[in-house]
């Protein structure tokens, strides 16, 4: 997976039309898709979607899936068999392939919605994640930066040393 580029940040507000339809902020998109509007809506955690480029995000996937898989044939989940079915359904239900309309207008499918958990005309955080975008349900936006932000220092030492 290819880090090279800047790192996309920034913290906008948005609002989620009757359409289920979402513009992304350009300063964000520009450098999340790279010349090409293929993206990978992903369920991160309840009340946060990340938007990924779709090539970075397929090649750090099948990186996981393929070692998944690797282990699977040679028989080293037999005791494992719930945690496979687990890892089987998250997988089936965590990603979807979207394309970035014109103005970078994001439309988040059914099943991404319930688990963002904003209804039309609401409001939602648009914030940069560094080597992807993500969408907050303000709500869980706030409890998550509220329970981070006093490490903050903490994590920057230690990315920078």
């Amino acid at each position: 997976m290819s880090m090279t580029r800047d790192l996309i940040v920034g913290e906008f507000k948005r609002v989620l039309d009757e359409r289920f339809r979402l513009s992304i902020p350009s300063e964000l998109t520009d450098q999340l898709a790279a010349g090409s509007p293929r993206c990978m809506l992903v369920k991160e955690r309840v009340g946060c979607l990340g938007l990924w480029n779709a090539d970075v995000w397929q090649e750090k996937m099948r990186a996981d899936v393929e070692l998944v898989k690797g282990k699977l044939a040679a028989g080293k989940f037999d005791d494992q068999l719930g945690r496979l079915q687990l890892f089987g359904r998250l997988l089936s239900t965590r990603e979807t392939e979207v394309s970035l309309a014109g103005r970078s207008r994001l439309l988040v499918p059914e099943g991404f919605r319930e688990f963002l958990g904003v209804e039309p005309g609401g409001e939602v955080m648009v914030v940069g994640a560094g080597v992807s975008v993500e969408i907050w349900h303000p709500a869980a936006w706030i409890k998550y930066v509220e329970a981070r932000m006093p490490k903050f220092r903490s994590l920057l030492n230690r990315l920078s040393s």
